[in-house]
């Protein structure tokens, strides 16, 4: 599991963030994979705002209560939303550009803190992982470790509120059947790279998990899946509730 924080040299989409809060524009948010074709993420929609979110994210503010982590918080969207609640926030994020953007627009709790580092020990009533936060996870075989950091994290009665695409219908045939290769790996399991301007980041792992996986993942870690949203593409909001 990676532990690392990123530098801001290696920082692409914290510099892509950055240039749209300073410019209210900014070029081409370059995404690479091995398994598909360029993509790329147009940035202002890093910073919509909540009438502007999906049902699942608006949905997922809602639930929110407590004392709630932001994971992967990027502009801050979702923790400026919640903060506007009156709700209590910690903004979480890997990029340093993030961070600082986030700061300056207002999130009052936001640090750059990697998730999985063993010295990160707060406590939380509500863990929100938003825009495929199961991404994070990198792989099938961290969900133990993962499960094992949220423990620590939750307080009891506590959930996390996380949102994923099931991948699946990449692989649907004009029959409406699925043809997946079961001796491969995880269907969702990706790499990206990310490249804004001349800053290249690193290849990371990213995981969109199906519920029913995420599900039987969660049984064995002693959480109890509950799919609270399906979206309009083969995309659903889950809470995962400590047994």
């Amino acid at each position: 599991m990676n532990t690392a924080l990123l530098s801001a040299d290696k920082d692409p989409m914290g510099a892509a963030i950055a240039d749209y809060f300073k410019r209210h524009r900014a070029d081409r948010l370059r995404v690479f994979s091995s398994q598909f074709d360029e993509d790329e993420i147009p940035v202002k929609d890093l910073f919509r705002t909540e009438n502007q979110m999906p049902a699942l994210e608006r949905n997922a503010l809602q639930l929110a209560t407590g004392k709630i982590l932001d994971v992967g918080a990027g502009s801050g969207c979702h923790s400026l939303a919640l903060q506007e609640a009156g709700k209590d926030v910690h903004a979480i994020d890997i990029s340093p550009l993030s961070v600082e953007v986030m700061q300056q627009r207002g999130v009052r709790h936001a640090t750059q803190t990697n998730l999985f580092d063993e010295h990160f020990y707060e406590s939380y009533d509500t863990i929100l992982m938003l825009m495929n936060g199961s991404g994070i996870i990198g792989k099938l075989e961290n969900l133990p470790v993962f499960f094992r950091k949220m423990k620590l994290l939750l307080r009891p009665g506590g959930c996390i509120l996380m949102d994923s695409s099931d991948l699946r219908y990449l692989f649907e045939e004009e029959d409406g059947s699925f043809v997946i290769d079961l001796a491969g790996d995880y269907y969702g399991e990706v790499d990206f790279q990310m490249q804004y301007k001349d800053i290249q980041g690193e290849s990371f792992d990213w995981l969109y998990i199906d519920f029913q996986t995420l599900s039987l993942y969660a049984a064995e870690n002693s959480f109890q899946a509950e799919l609270v949203k399906e979206g309009k593409h083969y995309d659903y909001l889950a809470k995962l509730t400590l047994k």
